[in-house]
């Protein structure tokens, strides 16, 4: 995955302005165990519950689409290809891979035309928004039948796939943002090892220009720069959303404290200006950035077309007084289309319970597994990714806040872009910014509205 959206595990959501809205008339009504088939053709045949073991119905295809379009893609292919070898003349999944900017507007409308998945793997934070659309069905079922429970998980990713007090997804992974240090500029300057403060981030950056890096941290006003400020919102002790998810808090002293510290690094000499979209990822790659910030997906593409350089893979440094980094999640769910048809929804939740035990050899597509458990299996304790979650604790999720990717979009990307580009300063930016988030919140309030 490169770090922009056509490659990246989250969305560039501002391509999702349209998105928002009440799903399509005719959705089927979501009570779990006791979800309604057919609802919208007078048809109102219970969906029996689903207790594991084996398929054992008709043959069905199924419709799964996911936005793994960068190197997680081959990996993910090849886990479908392994059931569909596995389960031949039973069930038979078709994979659709979208870029995630495409996929998440494509799916109420095509899921109430009947051509959308019947299967998806999303975001943590879209969970809340397309539940409350009544896009996904509840898998309290599934859940319990591969004896699921929050022990095992972190708990926001855990709670995060709860509304209305029932379950609507299982978790795969989680990922987060990574720096990516190139070993030989490191070398050059005299450092024997990535910083990991303030102090010794601030002294690398100028070792690395005395050495003759002229830019070697080149601050991006796109993707993913508001990953940057969230990440540092949270290491100044910031919050994004009040726990009721009605008023944005980013435009506090610590989300200020951030931002200036991101512009600062425009000022100090570090970061050219007006850095293109990618433009600091690319430059990593060609050897003209000395650290970059992006996600743990990156590492199958640094491994694929960045072998002419040395890099290494370290926690983003704690800039302010708390270890955070901005942190999402992959997930399964069933879409409503599936209940439809009964044995669809059998053979959905059987791929779902066969998916979720194959977090092993997800975890080789750079991501990390959602399990505590699996993360303890010598063969995945011993990837590199998985040394970023010795400390679950410094994982941060947006909230599962449904229409909370809007917000996201229209107020604090553009506050982040205004104020690295210094259209605004910091402080007016994330203002301006604030006033139009509350404003989205309270439109969302009543748009979701139970």
């Amino acid at each position: 995955m490169s770090s922009t959206s056509p490659h990246g595990p989250q969305p560039k959501r501002r391509a999702f302005l349209g998105m928002a809205g009440a799903a399509g008339a005719g959705l089927l009504t979501a009570c779990g165990s006791g979800t309604k088939l057919g609802t919208d053709q007078g048809d109102s045949k219970p969906v029996p519950s689903f207790s594991g073991g084996d398929y054992k119905g008709p043959k069905v295809t199924l419709e799964y689409w996911n936005g793994f379009t960068g190197g997680d893609g081959p990996h993910m292919k090849s886990m479908v290809d392994a059931f569909n070898t596995q389960f031949k003349g039973r069930i038979e999944v078709r994979n659709t891979t979208r870029r995630w900017e495409n996929l998440y507007p494509a799916l109420p409308t095509s899921i109430a035309a009947g051509k959308g998945p019947d299967v998806a793997v999303i975001h943590i934070d879209w969970v809340a928004t397309l539940a409350a659309r009544r896009t996904l069905v509840p898998l309290d079922d599934v859940v319990a039948a591969l004896g699921l429970s929050e022990s095992d998980f972190i708990p926001a990713i855990w709670q995060a796939g709860v509304y209305g007090g029932k379950r609507y997804s299982v978790p795969l992974d989680v990922h987060c943002l990574a720096a990516y240090w190139n070993t030989r500029h490191l070398t050059r300057a005299g450092l024997d090892k990535a910083p990991t403060d303030r102090a010794g981030f601030e002294g690398a950056l100028g070792e690395l220009k005395d050495a003759g890096v002229k830019y070697p941290f080149w601050m991006p006003n796109e993707w993913p720069a508001h990953l940057m400020f969230m990440t540092l919102l949270w290491q100044f002790g910031g919050e994004l959303y009040d726990a009721e998810g009605t008023a944005a808090l980013w435009g506090s002293d610590a989300g200020v404290e951030a931002m200036r510290w991101m512009v600062g690094q425009i000022d100090d000499g570090h970061s050219p200006r007006q850095v293109a979209l990618d433009a600091q990822y690319n430059a990593f790659k060609n050897n003209k950035v000395s650290v970059t910030w992006d996600g743990i997906w990156q590492l199958n593409d640094l491994k694929s077309n960045a072998r002419s350089i040395s890099w290494q893979m370290a926690p983003v440094p704690v800039i302010g007084d708390t270890p955070a980094v901005w942190s999402s999640s992959h997930n399964f769910v069933m879409t409503s289309q599936a209940t439809r048809d009964r044995n669809k929804v059998q053979a959905a939740r059987f791929f779902i319970d066969y998916m979720s035990r194959q977090s092993t050899e997800w975890a080789k597509a750079g991501m990390i597994p959602a399990r505590n458990s699996v993360r303890k299996e010598p063969a995945v304790a011993k990837l590199p990714q998985t040394a970023l979650a010795k400390d679950v604790s410094v994982f941060h999720f947006p909230p599962p806040v449904p229409g909370i990717g809007d917000v996201q979009s229209k107020a604090l990307e553009l506050a982040v872009q205004k104020a690295v580009l210094k259209q605004q300063s910091p402080a007016k930016a994330l203002a301006e910014g604030v006033r139009t988030a509350n404003q989205l919140l309270a439109e969302n309030k009543k748009k979701y509205a139970k």
